[in-house]
């Protein structure tokens, strides 16, 4: 796989599933509001992918070792994966009630990012208990920091 479908591929899983299940996981707590948790993912799958995609962009220029395209490429692609991610947490929230949603999100997710770095770590010939664990340990942090948030927010200003 070309560096730059690497890059947004990988950048874009990760960080549109983790920052989508955070954001979910908080506003659901807060608010147990089915449109704030719809109009959260929504946010996220179109000012967060851009927001991302042009750090990508920035980030590649400044390695100065890519030429145009190959950033353009990393750019284009980070948008599209991140999007694509955030945006499949909508279907379970518009098909079933809130939390139900919530739990089968929260579990897909995680399932989703096990499964590739149980990739990466046969790419890297690492042991896959390290990799999995390191990246489901972070998840599983921003998913939690979320939740004690989202309940702190309504405990206090609800």
């Amino acid at each position: 796989m070309k560096h730059s479908l690497k890059v947004g591929f990988s950048f874009g899983l990760t960080s549109g599933i983790v920052t989508t299940l955070g954001l979910m996981v908080g506003l659901h707590s807060s608010t147990h509001s089915k449109l704030a948790v719809i109009g959260g993912i929504l946010t996220i799958a179109i000012a967060d992918a851009l927001s991302d995609a042009a750090g990508i962009h920035i980030a590649e220029e400044v390695q100065n070792k890519y030429t145009d395209k190959e950033i353009w490429e990393s750019t284009l692609s980070t948008f599209s994966f991140k999007f694509i991610f955030s945006s499949i947490f909508i279907l379970p929230i518009l098909l079933l009630n809130l939390h139900k949603a919530i739990v089968i999100s929260v579990i897909f997710g995680l399932l989703l990012i096990f499964i590739f770095s149980l990739i990466i770590a046969r790419q890297q010939d690492a042991k896959p208990y390290r990799v999995i664990g390191e990246h489901l340990i972070i998840a599983l942090f921003v998913i939690v920091a979320a939740h004690c948030v989202g309940r702190w927010i309504l405990l206090t200003f609800g």
